[in-house]
């Protein structure tokens, strides 16, 4: 702070471009890192992109009963949200430091 209370506004603008910086460089590596949700005990994995973007679904043919259909649709949701459970929780961990709780900002998981 300056003299009369005012804050150095080059200041500020110095810690909001490097925040700017840090955010940029922990979507960038949210985007590189995949991780996998699963269900039934692994007979369906789903993999997704820390941006969100599904990249595969794995059936094991086990899983596979044309019969009931509907336990297959069950497993694989439940392994979608398994692994956007794991998305978000990674996304909290690489954000929450830059933010410093701050929330939101639109970023995938808040």
């Amino acid at each position: 702070m300056r003299p009369g209370g005012q804050p150095n506004l080059q200041q500020l603008m110095k810690q909001a471009q490097k925040m700017q910086q840090q955010l940029a460089e922990a979507q960038a590596e949210l985007a590189e890192t995949e991780v996998t949700g699963a269900a039934g005990g692994g007979l369906v994995t789903v993999t997704i992109a820390g941006s969100g973007e599904v990249k595969s679904v794995k059936i094991d043919p086990k899983a596979v009963d044309p019969d009931d259909v509907e336990t297959l649709e069950d497993l694989v949701l439940a392994a979608l949200h398994s692994a956007n459970d794991a998305v978000r929780k990674l996304t909290e961990q690489k954000m929450g430091p830059v933010t410093g709780g701050m929330g939101g900002l639109g970023l995938p998981g808040f």
